[in-house]
């Protein structure tokens, strides 16, 4: 930004380096909980014995209740005015609820009588969501008053990434190669372990995201620097309809987070590393081997995005992300043997899915990476538009969305192995490779969320808020701020 305007706009909301690190380790807090319930399914059905179709169904409903409950929530945010800020404490309420449901799932639904357990089991999610959405819902809302500076924003990608391969990377190579070793496969004592340095970690990175924003969560970062918006929850649809960059981003991210959500999910893991690769510990070696790939992957990536800005550095990335699964599914089409690819005899094969798969991976998460400070654009292209200073509403109306089609992964896959008779149990490392379980495979890994990044693509064809555009919003924004604070005090 060139003129005046707009450098003061950098100078009066720009984040120290250290408060946007701290602040990112909200979404880590968050994903550290669904990290550990990403394994629940091995728990329900292995030891509390709940049927697959069953899990997949209730853990479906709990991700759309989280949706649903999400406008609550974001109107309470907007209303949220206290001594400790409006974010500060839905961090700590929601991080208590969220870990203490956890450890009573896994802790007594397997000692109830059969008749309870669904009852429970499910009672106990739905608590959890609630949990669980009053912390991450700050995660987006939060992005508008920590930094306007569009060379900031952008920063989120690369602090929320290296995170991510903590969590992630880092937690499926602890369980594949650390916990499955020690416990022989997901037992009681296995969970047990898990959610103790799961739920700890979690704590002291929500410690650390309250002092990230805590300098920045007053009245004088909130939108037009007003006092609590007065906006209703019958408004809601009003600001839905009208805010088309809402629209097409909610839409959009949901389908990326949708084939991440697939390409992740635990049960494609052990089809893919332990039945089809043969090697289930080769979850967490290649997720080791692509961390440095991924990292490069992302600094380039917002690297970019610091110059063009957000949105050409998303759809760049889905496309390169469709292109890469499209290839990967290819490879394992031409090879006679997919244990070849191994690493104890390292080949042209192996070298060529590790390339592959790296470029997949590490580009086809970065939509889902951005999408955070692109929340952020869209409450301040609100604010622009009408005045209202509603992040909150507008990240949980997003969150709403996204719970809708992203809650369709469990369920898309239970029904996927139902088909190939997987019925009372999911496959598990040790099943024989069949034909049937091969070419489900590849569509679960691979096909899958290649067309959800195409439905991605598609919806930011529509979506406007581009590099230039956004910095026409916060000159305004700037201004009109100006005229607030001129008008206060000539009132005084």
């Amino acid at each position: 930004m060139s003129n005046s305007a707009s450098n003061n706009v950098e100078i009066s909301n720009k984040a120290k380096l250290w408060q946007i690190a701290f602040f990112t380790l909200n979404n880590t807090s968050t994903n550290l909980h669904a990290f550990i319930l990403a394994f629940v399914t091995y728990y329900a059905t292995g030891i509390a014995g709940l049927a697959v179709m069953i899990i997949s169904s209730v853990l479906m409903a709990a991700r759309l209740f989280d949706g649903v409950i999400d406008p609550a929530i974001g109107y309470i945010i907007d209303k949220t005015e206290s001594k400790f800020g409006k974010y500060t404490p839905l961090i700590v309420l929601g991080n208590i609820i969220s870990a203490g449901t956890i450890i009573i799932i896994y802790t007594v639904t397997h000692m109830l009588p059969e008749s309870m357990q669904f009852i429970f089991f499910t009672a106990m999610l739905i608590i959890n969501k609630i949990g669980y959405s009053l912390q991450a819902s700050v995660t987006k809302a939060g992005q508008t008053v920590l930094t306007n500076h569009p060379k900031q924003r952008p920063l989120y990608a690369i602090f929320d990434s290296i995170y991510n391969i903590g969590v992630f990377t880092g937690g499926q190579i602890f369980v594949s190669n650390s916990l499955i070793a020690k416990h022989g496969n997901f037992t009681l004592p296995l969970f047990m372990e898990l959610n103790s340095y799961g739920l700890i970690v979690s704590g002291i990175c929500a410690v650390l995201a309250i002092a990230g924003i805590w300098s920045r969560d007053k009245k004088e970062f909130y939108g037009l620097a007003e006092e609590g918006t007065k906006t209703t929850l019958r408004e809601y649809w009003g600001v839905i309809k009208g805010n088309r960059p809402l629209q097409m981003l909610s839409i959009s991210a949901s389908f990326d987070k949708l084939a991440m959500g697939i390409a992740r999910y635990n049960v494609v893991g052990v089809m893919f590393f332990g039945i089809l690769l043969g090697d289930y510990t080769l979850s967490g070696t290649v997720g080791m081997i692509t961390i440095v790939p991924t990292l490069l992957i992302t600094f380039y990536v917002v690297n970019i995005a610091r110059k063009t800005g957000l949105k050409k550095s998303y759809v760049t990335s889905a496309w390169i992300g469709i292109l890469s699964f499209a290839a990967l599914i290819a490879l394992f089409l031409l090879i006679d043997n997919p244990s070849a690819i191994s690493l104890k005899d390292i080949g042209f094969t192996t070298i060529l899915f590790l390339v592959l798969y790296s470029i997949a991976i590490g580009f086809a998460n970065i939509p889902t990476t951005l999408v955070v400070p692109m929340i952020a654009d869209v409450s301040d292209y609100e604010t622009h538009k009408s005045g209202r200073y509603v992040p909150g509403m507008l990240g949980t109306i997003f969150s709403f969305i996204d719970s809708l089609v992203s809650s369709l992964a469990p369920t898309i896959v239970g029904a996927v192995v139902a088909i190939i008779g997987y019925k009372t149990k999911f496959p598990e490392v040790g099943d024989a490779l069949t034909t049937p379980l091969f070419v489900t495979t590849l569509v679960l890994a691979f096909g899958i969320p290649a067309l959800c990044l195409i439905v991605s693509i598609t919806a930011m064809r529509f979506y406007n808020l581009d590099a230039k555009r956004m910095e026409e919003i916060q000159k305004g924004i700037a201004q009109k701020k100006a005229k607030v604070k001129k008008d206060e005090i000539a009132a005084s």
